[in-house]
């Protein structure tokens, strides 16, 4: 307890997820830009461009296009921190109850410290890592939601108190990250803060994330950098020989400046044309990449389609700088609880002696109001049950008194008739609650009784024992006595265990049920079964004997115990099935479907037991019933686990996990090699990465694989990740259940190394931050965890089934748009370029522009910019709808299809062919021509007005060309360029701009664009750069289609498809879940424990350290 006269040491639970501060932005986020290597060559232009002797052009040409660049990228990154700034303020801010002096006073999450002890209410988020004091519920239990498991749940410490020694473990820790659920208040030690709790241990750093395209386009930068010098280099030789052969005859009108020799005006001539032909790598392309990102960015912002109203939560890209990725994405790596499913049960479907209850949604919700205490939140939609338990039928009697009586549940009545059930996992929960509003009420426990109102009678049952579940035995019984004297074994558990227990007498029943699980498998509902059995007095009374002696037996309890049940539950008598519903939210199989034909694959990364996870695998169509096999991968226990690492840990550990491997593998592909295929390449900046990739195998048919976090710690380990990574990579499906934090994000780096593939990952918890920020792209579900993984995300939106059409629509057309701009800027101003290098053979190699100085200043800023930035932001090549009905089209950004070396390569010769057209077409049109009135117009003024001309007319039909969807933006921007430059060119030329600015505009004589031997030179030079690229997509098209051709073709021929509502399709199956129940190992020691009946004093609550039990998450 902190002292109020205490010095107040410093606050060390304050988190910060930004990236910089105010003293840090300046030289990081100039760092970061500079790394772009087009930055730092432009920064090197702008040092040239200050030497006299070396440019021809103002300093301020570079300087201020290099500013606004930086400026723009800084701002939009200043925005960027300054929002996570805001939420670590909103979370460091918010305040708890903290034991000050004998007084609970509020303090800020920040100033809480390292032994302070704080008070929690039901549904806070806790503050820090916390050792369990005491709390409002029996037994000192707390709920919480979203714990960080496994790997966090490993505590070891001890308590000294007034000279006297407690051990501590996990049990007793809240960590930081958790929701306190179903608990009014709870008391705790503060442990870890801040950055020191395991929540944030694990979170990760936050990193700066590239695309591919970023990465790409600085090799290629560096490329061009390489061409550039190759082309200065060749110009400058060129400039020696010709000023040796040439330049003699040139001196008496053109001098050279004093102690300039030949071999210096070569090696100024090479910076000269260094600054000339620097458009090879235009300063605007990064400012313009920068903006089709932002406006990319707001197009999902503005997405009323991803807006979920009833939270009224928009879709937000929180990134503005990874739009394209989205349209690349190879692997999904999901969490379960809150991102696929809404974690919450309901019991939907019964059979009961036969007979099937329970109808579809849409019939008439059944009135409990005869039923005082019935829970009103309660839903079902089958009348004859109702009525078949108010008849006093005895089968549905027993049925949901077995529902009443058999199981770990807790309840709380804080006023009459207003019962809470505090049940350690949801489905548990919802059975027990089907049973109070069919009038069978659990209303109380203690260690030996349970009272249950039955149809409004009150009935107390003696508890003579619990049979409780764990993962092998998957079924859990109770032994009751009624106040007639009458002793029941009530048991329920996976239908296949309870089916080899059952009496010969049921083998009708039997085939009736399984007819009915069949059918609820198929809904993919958690089916259970459910069978009881009288026992006799006296054999009780024996049984009960040795069950005694097996619980206080020293040695083989456990076997002892297992052979008494064993023993005890057979011959029982089938009593029916339920079938609960773990409701996913509204659309993931659909989505998931959609995803899958677009070939993305999904991983299922959980914390959840192996059995929830299988059964959301199947509700949401991950697994499927066809699937040649699904292979496990698992260690029997935790502790089977831990003693394989303490005791030889080669032998237990490696032989086990890889034979597991290697089997499954060989099932998968029987002509695999025994060592996987791995290409080792450069990547990277100056090619100094080395990458290595795991080759894709084939595999005949479709498998999924389940893996466990005990099982994935060893798997991940440096002499198995390869053996891992191959094997999982040939299954469809994979899931990895019981896993960290830390884990999750050691995945998904696993993939990202080996694969090199883009990776998407997806949760809403604190728990799933680790992996949000290890993958790429990082997606947040803003739901009711918390706002920690939307704080980590780059996008973030409400419901899973928004996925799709971030991938499908903007992440596909952002791929799209930013491909086609990068192949048209860099075509224009490769074109561009080279002409000046055709031209320098004609001008003596002395750096002279072959195009005005006007021209080249607007060329970039005014001529061309608008109209590439409209199809970078317009552009589609076929609606929304179209996207959906052909998940296909996403394939060729998994493939790098639009934009790479190739791509680039091919580009590069296609500028080479245009400027070559463009350069000596004019050239030759004009070369001895003269005009009407016998005046020649081989002048240079002449030649550079021809020349420009055709450039910009020839890229503008190129942009039309690539332009699929044309709106009034994309008309207005382009005929509006075309039209401003002839405008422009137009007064440049006339006599009257020269009368008033002599010196500025030295351009004299009747325009040359108002003769027709131009204008026809100019529609040829058009038609020579242009067919080559209409015959080559022509004949492509009909040889060689694409999906996007053959999509394009019918979409112009038909309508868009209408969306409809798909709904997911009955599947016929035989898989039912093993056991419905989410937790791993039950209560029944806790909850026949004589510490349920303890006194708690206010003086001894800190001593009774107790469980926290997690709610499944």
């Amino acid at each position: 307890m902190r002292g109020v006269d205490e010095e107040k040491v410093k606050a060390n639970n304050a988190i910060r997820t930004s990236k910089y501060n105010i003293f840090t932005f300046l030289p990081l986020n100039l760092f970061e830009q500079f790394r772009r290597l087009a930055n730092a060559y432009f920064l090197f232009l702008l040092i040239l461009q200050m030497i006299p002797q070396v440019s021809s052009l103002s300093w301020f040409t570079t300087a201020v296009p290099l500013a606004i660049v930086l400026s723009i990228t800084a701002a939009k990154d200043a925005s960027d921190d300054i929002n996570r700034h805001k939420c670590d303020k909103q979370v460091n801010n918010r305040e708890v109850e903290v034991l000050i002096d004998g007084e609970l006073k509020k303090e800020k999450w920040m100033d809480v410290q390292v032994g302070d002890i704080i008070k929690l209410e039901n549904n806070e988020f806790v503050t820090a890592d916390l050792l369990l004091l005491s709390s409002s519920e029996p037994l000192n239990l707390v709920y919480v939601e979203t714990p960080p498991n496994n790997c966090l749940d490993k505590f070891k410490g001890t308590l000294t108190v007034n000279g006297q020694a407690y051990s501590l473990d996990n049990d007793r820790v809240l960590l930081r990250g958790c929701t306190l659920r179903n608990t009014e208040w709870c008391f705790g030690l503060v442990l870890f803060g801040g950055p020191d709790t395991k929540l944030m241990q694990n979170c990760g750093k936050t990193v700066f994330k590239r695309t591919s395209i970023d990465h790409l386009m600085n090799i290629l930068v560096l490329a061009i950098f390489g061409f550039l010098a190759t082309m200065c280099a060749i110009l400058s030789i060129c400039n020696a020989i010709w000023e040796a052969n040439e330049g003699s005859a040139f001196t008496m009108f053109l001098p050279r400046e004093p102690g300039v020799s030949g071999s210096l005006s070569s090696f100024l001539t090479f910076w000269s044309y260094v600054i000339v032909l620097n458009t090879v790598v235009p300063i605007s392309l990064y400012v313009s990449v920068e903006i089709i990102r932002l406006g990319n960015s707001f197009f999902i912002d503005w997405d009323r389609k991803m807006y979920y109203p009833k939270n009224n939560t928009p879709a937000q890209a929180r990134t503005t700088t990874l739009n394209e990725e989205l349209g690349q994405i190879k692997y999904i790596f999901s969490d379960k609880t809150g991102t696929l499913t809404q974690n919450i049960m309901t019991f939907n479907k019964c059979s009961i002696n036969g007979k099937a209850y329970g109808k579809q949604l849409g019939e008439r919700v059944v009135d409990f109001s005869w039923n005082q205490l019935a829970d009103s939140k309660f839903i079902f939609h089958d009348h004859s049950l109702v009525e078949t338990v108010r008849e006093g039928n005895p089968e549905a009697h027993a049925f949901f008194r077995l529902l009443a009586l058999c199981h770990t549940v807790m309840p709380e009545e804080k006023k009459e008739g207003e019962l809470i059930y505090q049940a350690q996992s949801p489905d548990e929960g919802a059975l027990v609650t089907a049973a109070r509003n069919f009038g069978f009420v659990f209303r109380s426990r203690t260690p030996e009784s349970i009272t249950v109102i039955e149809m409004g009678r009150k009935v107390v049952y003696e508890l003579v024992a619990v049979l409780d579940f764990n993962n092998i035995r998957k079924r859990m019984s109770v032994i009751v006595r009624s106040p007639k004297g009458k002793t029941t074994l009530y048991c329920k558990g996976a239908d296949t265990i309870i089916y080899e227990r059952l009496h010969p007498s049921c083998s009708n029943l039997m085939k009736v049920t399984t007819d009915h699980l069949n059918m609820y498998a198929g809904d993919g509902l958690r089916t259970l079964v459910l069978a009881f059995k009288n026992l006799e007095e006296n054999y009780m009374e024996e049984w009960r004997k040795r069950h005694n002696e097996a619980s206080t037996a020293m040695e083989g309890r456990e076997e002892r115990l297992e052979e008494l049940y064993e023993e005890i539950e057979k011959d029982m008598t089938l009593l029916g099935a339920t079938a609960v519903e773990d409701k996913l939210q509204d659309g993931v199989p659909q989505t998931i479907e959609q995803l899958a034909k677009a070939d993305i694959k999904i991983w299922v990364l959980t914390g959840d037991k192996q059995e929830t996870a299988e059964n959301i695998g199947y509700s949401c169509n991950i697994l499927r019933e066809e699937m040649n096999e699904v292979f496990i991968v698992a260690a029997n226990t935790a502790g089977g686990v831990r003693r394989e690492l303490q005791v030889n840990f080669d032998i237990c550990h490696w032989s086990f996990f890889s034979h597991a491997f290697r089997s499954a593998r060989r099932k998968m592909c029987p002509d695999a090699a025994e060592e996987p295929s791995v290409i080792k390449a450069r990547a990277g900046l100056f090619w100094l990465k080395k990458t290595e990739t795991v080759q894709d195998e084939k595999v005949n048919g479709e498998y999924a694989m389940l893996i466990n976090g005990h099982s994935l710690a060893f798997a991940l380990e440096e002499d198995l990740e390869l053996e891992l990574l191959r094997t999982v990579c040939m299954c469809q499906t994979v899931i990895c259940c019981r896993v960290t934090p830390l884990q999750k994000a050691q995945v998904v780096q696993l993939v990202k190394k080996y694969k090199q593939a883009v990776t998407l990952a997806i949760g809403d918890g604190a728990n799933d931050v680790s992996m949000i920020k290890a993958a790429h792209i990082g997606v947040g579900i803003s739901g009711q965890e918390g706002m920690q993984a939307v704080l980590s995300s780059d996008f973030s939106f409400a419901q899973f089934r928004y996925l799709e059409r971030l991938l499908l629509v903007h992440g596909r057309w952002s791929y799209l748009r930013m491909c086609k701009f990068l192949r048209y800027f860099f075509y224009k101003n490769f074109t561009f370029t080279f002409v000046h290098f055709w031209y320098a053979f004609f001008c003596g190699f002395s750096a002279q522009t072959v195009y005005d100085e006007w021209f080249i200043t607007l060329y970039n800023t005014v001529y061309t910019s608008l109209p590439v930035l409209a199809l970078s932001l317009f552009d589609q090549d076929v609606n929304d709808r179209w996207s959906f009905q052909h998940p296909q089209l996403y394939a060729p950004g998994q493939q790098n299809l639009y934009f790479s070396k190739k791509a680039f390569v091919n580009l590069t010769v296609l500028s080479c062919y245009s400027s070559l057209v463009l350069f000596f077409v004019p050239w030759a049109a004009i070369h001895d021509t003269v005009r009407d009135d016998g005046k020649d117009i081989a002048d240079y003024q002449s030649f550079a007005l021809f020349a420009q001309t055709c450039l910009l007319i020839v890229v503008s039909i190129q942009m039309c060309l690539d332009t699929y969807h044309w709106t009034a933006v994309n008309n207005l921007f382009i005929w509006g360029s075309l039209a401003a430059y002839f405008a422009v060119t137009f007064t440049m030329y006339s006599n009257g701009i020269f009368v008033i600015l002599p010196s500025a505009f030295p351009f004299v004589g009747q325009n040359t664009l108002n003769l027709p031997n131009v204008w026809l030179t100019i529609v040829l030079t058009s038609l020579l750069c242009i067919l080559p690229v209409v015959a080559y997509r022509f004949i492509s098209m009909q040889i060689r289609p694409t999906i996007n051709d053959k999509v394009r073709h019918r979409a112009r021929k038909e309508l868009p498809p209408t969306p409809s509502l798909r709904r997911p399709v009955r599947r016929v199956s035989t898989r039912r879940s093993g056991y419905a129940f989410s937790h791993s190992k039950g209560y029944g020691d806790l909850v026949t424990s004589q510490r349920f009946l303890m006194m708690r004093p206010v003086k001894s609550q800190a001593m009774q350290f107790s469980h926290i039990a997690p709610t499944e998450s």
